[in-house]
């Protein structure tokens, strides 16, 4: 990959206030706090390789292994200096305007969670409530959560590697959503993450909506294997993926739900377990897995994989379209006329869905390692969304072992992730899981894929 070996200099952009010195102190190479700098690089080296094709974090690093940025303090403010980015992220020598508003929510966000959410005994971690604050206190920093608004954000969830039939299908449904004036939420990277918002950005233009949203929300585990797309406008940093998957569902006010690989599979699982969560039964949630017609035996086999281990009463949370971008827009614009409805009824907000109730369980961060992946109950002697929490965590450990440094290394040294569970479910995981693989939506079309885990009945 191209190398732009200038040394860089840009002001801040975006939605960002000023730093202090000892913030800036601590986001510097060599301080005390050295993961921190680490972190900081990794995410905004993943900013600056926009386009990128790989989902290795590793392969990322190791290619700009010479890459650096530096956070300078001045009277004025501060300012960023970058040396060895990928080329990619420049125009004639200049660095584009929507990677730079980019680059400095990368350091708002890696700066607040330091400063503001980790060294303040305010928010208590251990507890349900504590961590929604923390979560709410993040967006609100980031300007994300907008009072004077109707429930119009879409979280659209999907693979960062899918076929172009796919990829053409997201971005039709993103232009009919655009077209009912609907804004986007995804995980911010390129495939089904870009396409929904690229469609998006056409249908606000025809409709002269010069303030669209794309929000991307991501994390710094994911963020070097799914670089943010140059469509982002509104770009989040959350400390860890359940955070980020409890910033969707309470920012967002329904889900569509593309062709993806074990990440999507996790965020199904995700939203159904909370979804069949008892406190939120009479919650509307509008919930839509749709695709082309290629799609349609994808979407069977996790139907069915759905069926076998949560049931029928979580088919019963979504809805299954294929093939029909319109229908898929005028349903979830429907539904967000109800979820209106209930929230002014409950005098809930719009812009953050306080009523919905997250177990503690979606919201403990879950270390992928050999000892924890072994010790998950994956049974149905258990209440329904326990069992979707456990599951959810298996698939998040092979999205680690995947495409996350720290998995990758993991697997390299202890070989594969052991999951275990009931016989039944195991071989019904099994066969998802194998016809993943046969779809190439585990890896980028075109490289062999190793299992990064083990299954036993």
């Amino acid at each position: 990959m191209a190398k732009n070996t200038e040394i860089t200099r840009i002001t801040p952009r975006g939605k960002m206030d000023i730093l202090s010195q000892l913030e800036v102190g601590q986001l510097k190479q060599g301080s005390k706090d050295n993961q921190l700098y680490d972190t900081f690089r990794r995410c905004s080296l993943a900013v600056l390789n926009v386009d990128s094709v790989t989902d290795d974090a590793r392969e990322v690093l190791a290619q700009y292994s010479d890459f650096k940025i530096r956070v300078i303090q001045q009277e004025r403010g501060v300012k960023l200096e970058i040396e060895n980015a990928p080329e990619s992220a420049f125009v004639d020598g200049q660095i584009m305007i929507g990677i730079q508003e980019q680059l400095f929510a990368v350091l708002r966000d890696i700066s607040y969670v330091k400063n503001k959410i980790a060294s303040n005994q305010i928010f208590d971690i251990g507890s349900s409530e504590g961590i929604t604050n923390v979560v709410f206190h993040i967006l609100r920093n980031a300007r994300v959560l907008i009072t004077e608004t109707e429930p119009n954000l879409v979280v659209c969830w999907g693979g960062h590697s899918i076929a172009r039939t796919e990829y053409d299908y997201c971005k039709e449904v993103g232009y009919q959503l655009g077209l009912r004036k609907l804004n986007i939420c995804t995980g911010c990277g390129p495939g089904a993450m870009k396409a929904p918002m690229k469609g998006a950005a056409i249908g606000h233009n025809k409709q002269r909506i010069r303030e669209g949203r794309h929000v991307g929300l991501t994390e710094p585990g994911i963020i070097a294997a799914e670089s943010p797309n140059p469509i982002v406008n509104e770009l989040v940093i959350l400390p860890d993926i359940e955070k980020r998957l409890e910033a969707f569902v309470r920012t967002g006010h329904g889900i569509i739900v593309f062709p993806g690989g074990v990440g999507t599979a996790e965020e199904i699982l995700y939203i159904l377990g909370i979804l069949l969560n008892p406190e939120n039964r009479q919650i509307p949630f509008p919930l839509i897995l749709t695709g082309p017609a290629e799609a349609k035996d994808y979407y069977a086999q996790i139907d069915e994989f759905i069926k076998l281990t949560l049931g029928r009463e979580a088919q019963e949370n979504y809805t299954i379209i294929i093939e029909d971008p319109d229908k898929v827009a005028r349903e979830m614009a429907a539904g967000l006329e109800m979820v209106r409805n209930f929230r002014r009824e409950h005098a809930d907000a719009y812009y953050f869905n306080w009523i919905l109730n997250i177990d503690h369980q979606f919201q403990k961060p879950f270390e992928p390692n050999h000892d924890n992946v072994a010790a998950l109950n994956i049974s149905r002697d258990q209440p329904l969304h326990l069992l979707a929490a456990d599951l959810r965590r298996a698939f998040s450990a092979i999205v680690a072992g995947n495409v996350k440094s720290d998995g990758i290394q993991q697997i390299e040294k202890n070989g594969p992730f052991n999951i275990s569970g009931e016989s039944e479910i195991m071989k019904s995981l099994d066969e998802l899981l194998h016809s993943f693989v046969e779809q190439q939506r585990m890896k980028v079309p075109g490289k062999i894929y190793t299992p990064c885990y083990e299954l036993h009945k």
